[in-house]
């Protein structure tokens, strides 16, 4: 791992206030999710991920636009790990270079457009967790 990258992995556990050394593998919080048969990692591996600082995997990763962001997996940790909020963070730095990361209701429109181009499907509830996090 390249010094930028740990850095990285530290700003992005920071921003997401998650103890990620907390976890201890369980996978409940993987049980638990509605979008785990869509995900190639699911959220305890994004946990172990963003712990050992596997930046690229966590940008790479398509799960980052699976996520809900519904916190059933933030609701059924027994240890209070925070697995959504870690998702969240990801999205953010993966949208920050782009210049997106603040949301406007009149670019919604475009921004689905472009995402149905590229042959991205976008759920509803994306949509919801990034009007409530990005228009801060």
């Amino acid at each position: 791992m390249r010094v930028d990258e740990k850095t990285l992995a530290e700003d992005i556990v920071r921003m997401s206030g998650t103890n990620v050394k907390k976890c201890m593998k369980c996978g409940k919080c993987s049980a638990t999710c509605p979008s785990f048969e869509d995900m190639d990692v699911h959220p305890h591996s994004f946990v172990t991920m963003a712990e050992e600082g596997d930046v690229a995997g966590l940008l790479k990763s398509k799960s980052l636009w699976k996520c809900l962001s519904c916190f059933a997996c933030v609701e059924r940790c027994p240890r209070g790990v925070e697995p959504a909020h870690l998702i969240e963070a990801v999205r953010f730095f993966a949208l920050s270079p782009q210049g997106l990361n603040k949301m406007k209701p009149d670019v919604v429109p475009i921004f689905l457009q472009n995402l149905e181009e590229k042959g991205a499907e976008v759920p509803q509830q994306l949509l919801t967790s990034a009007f409530r996090k990005y228009s801060k």
